[in-house]
């Protein structure tokens, strides 16, 4: 369930990134939301991942006071995205349930299993592009649906016939 979780994230990124590609400069303010917003979700990634390799955190914080251009948050979620989806499809028993223990980038002390963890960047993801989708409606820029549903279904179209 993880492989195809981190396929439809994939999936609903790029969708999101191309919806986002259409607001135009008269609508910067909801470009600089969802640039944030896309922002915010890769260092989010960034630092899950670096816990999940044991390797030392790459940001401080989970937001940046500068904003990166929209082409190099789409290259880096692309990455990420492909990041993840490898790591999901070789992660299996008794891997997946190892607790990893860590600090969050407010300091906090935290552990979750690594398929806990995978499921939180599905999850975080889905918040995300939900909060970006709300700035597109507001903006009067079309977005295509992006549920798992729609997922499945653009994918598996047979899965209509049944």
């Amino acid at each position: 369930m993880l492989r195809q979780a981190f396929q439809y994230k994939a999936w609903a990124d790029l969708r999101t990134l191309e919806a986002i590609g259409r607001l135009d400069t008269a609508r910067a303010e909801s470009l600089r939301f969802a640039t944030q917003q896309l922002n915010h979700m890769i260092i989010v990634e960034d630092l899950f991942r670096s816990r999940l390799e044991g390797a030392p955190a790459p940001h401080a914080s989970t937001n940046t006071p500068r904003l990166p251009a929209l082409d190099e948050l789409r290259e880096r979620i692309a990455r990420s995205d492909a990041w993840y989806g490898a790591y999901a499809a070789r992660l299996g028993p008794p891997e997946e349930d190892e607790t990893v223990s860590f600090v969050f980038a407010d300091g906090q002390r935290g552990a979750m299993s690594r398929k806990e963890m995978l499921f939180h960047i599905v999850n975080h993801g889905t918040y995300h592009r939900g909060a970006i989708g709300h700035a597109l409606d507001l903006a009067g820029v079309p977005h295509p649906a992006d549920t798992y549903t729609v997922f499945i279904h653009a994918t598996e179209p047979q899965r209509r016939q049944a």
